[in-house]
């Protein structure tokens, strides 16, 4: 039986005067947490060093579609959306 893995992202917000957005994976009970544009993972729980490093992978050869996605977030939405 094959998992799915999902993926959420955050609105784009400020930290140090750059703008990122953060980005979440999860499959079952993995799960793993990162952000863009820096496309590295900061938090990883179950994921394996190559799983990790394919996500990072996937960060960077995505990422101009994921800073699109990550524009397009309204967090007033998202909020009401997560009930």
């Amino acid at each position: 039986m094959q998992t799915v893995m999902d993926m959420h992202i955050s609105g784009v917000t400020e930290k140090n005067n750059e703008k990122i957005a953060y980005v979440r994976f999860e499959e079952g009970e993995l799960v793993a947490e990162g952000s863009i544009p820096d496309c590295k993972i900061t938090k990883n729980q179950g994921f394996t060093d190559e799983e990790v490093r394919q996500l990072e992978c996937y960060l960077i050869a995505n990422l101009a579609e994921l800073k699109r996605m990550a524009a397009g977030v309204n967090p007033i939405r998202a909020m009401l959306d997560e009930k």
